[in-house]
């Protein structure tokens, strides 16, 4: 089974798209970022309270998502391919956003830096690596189901290999947001303040496991099938 022809102009459109959306969601936090006096956002007050801005951040961090989706959507001609494309354009805006902030700010300093990664539901905190890493698989997966995405003969990740993919998904979105929910309980202003003192590295690196599982599916499905 050769993979699908139009895998590759619709590929460069998805990550041209993605690129371009990544400046864009780069320059906006660096305003932000500028405007707070935390280029750095690992460091004391540098999530502070922004008021009437912060229901615009957060729908700012909903209306990317959107857009994300919708790339995906015009991309694909089926919903797996369509989710395909979605993991390739998510993927490649998380890497590239970092490079961007490089020159555009000095920040991050290396991968290991410490950022905030999310607002929603919680703040997200992780070194920049944990993020990257997730966003490789995800472009690996999205690449492999939009190109093999064959009427009669897709290829998708099984059950058993979705299943554990949800469950790497759960722990890593514990392990980003833990600090947070510890703090819920003492309130927003605890939340803002909230800064891990460690990444819990073994328990990411077994839901980077289980998120690497549909991978490994999807590898083995396309080469039987090419035979």
């Amino acid at each position: 089974m050769r993979p699908n022809p139009n895998i590759l102009k619709r590929w460069l459109l998805v990550m041209a798209y993605a690129t371009a959306m990544a400046w864009v969601e780069s320059a906006a936090v660096v305003y932000l970022r500028t405007v707070v006096g935390a280029i750095d956002p690992y460091q004391p007050n540098s999530t502070p309270d922004l008021g009437q801005l912060t229901w615009v951040e957060i729908v700012r961090e909903a209306a990317t998502l959107v857009m994300l989706f919708s790339v995906g959507w015009l991309a694909g001609e089926t919903w797996r391919s369509r989710l395909g494309y979605t993991l390739i354009a998510f993927g490649w805006w998380d890497i590239a956003y970092y490079i961007f902030l490089k020159p555009m700010c000095g920040w991050p300093h290396s991968i290991w830096d410490w950022d905030i990664l999310f607002l929603i539901p919680l703040p997200w905190w992780g070194p920049v690596i944990a993020p990257a890493a997730i966003a490789v698989l995800m472009i690996a997966c999205g690449t492999l189901i939009a190109a093999f995405d064959q009427p009669g003969a897709p290829v998708w990740p099984s059950r058993r290999a979705t299943a554990l993919n949800l469950a790497g998904i759960a722990l890593a979105l514990y392990v980003f947001m833990s600090d947070a929910i510890r703090a819920l309980p003492r309130g927003a202003d605890a939340v803002r303040a909230a800064r891990p003192a460690h990444f819990n590295w073994p328990l990411f690196l077994v839901a980077l496991a289980f998120m690497a599982v549909p991978l490994v599916d999807l590898t083995g499905q396309a080469r039987r099938r090419g035979r």
